[in-house]
């Protein structure tokens, strides 16, 4: 199953569908980091939690902490990734904290056996040789 509906508040991005790669590997990690073709700051996390993907910016909202080493917690029905840092919360469907912070969140959709990432910019599962950045 995939999340995201294009209609949730913290999921503004306009892009195209990524490939990132197969359900059956993807799904054996909790989080994988997706290095974004624009560098560090513009990273994703790929979360992977109770047989769902979500996916939204990597670098906390806060301080730039990396969610992808947070912990999941549900509360309430909610999925939320505490930032490591600071202990930020962050809804994995829409990107809102309990406080005033929110994280962008991006779409993912399941086709073919294959995790696809609706982003602006290209995304790998490997870093971008420097001079392929833009």
């Amino acid at each position: 199953m995939a999340s995201g509906s294009g209609d949730e508040e913290g999921n503004t991005e306009v892009g195209s569908w990524r490939l990132i790669g197969p359900v059956e590997g993807l799904s054996e990690k909790r989080c994988r980091l997706m290095y974004c073709s624009l560098g560090f700051k513009s990273d994703v996390c790929l979360f992977y939690v109770k047989g769902e993907f979500f996916a939204m910016d990597a670098r906390c909202a806060h301080s730039g902490g990396p969610l992808c080493e947070g912990d999941i917690e549900e509360a309430d029905g909610v999925l939320q990734v505490f930032c490591p840092w600071h202990d930020y919360d962050f809804n994995l469907r829409t990107g809102k904290s309990g406080t005033s912070l929110q994280q962008q969140v991006y779409e993912v959709k399941l086709e073919d056996g294959n995790v696809y990432v609706k982003h602006g910019n290209r995304l790998s599962l490997e870093p971008f040789p420097a001079d392929q950045k833009s």
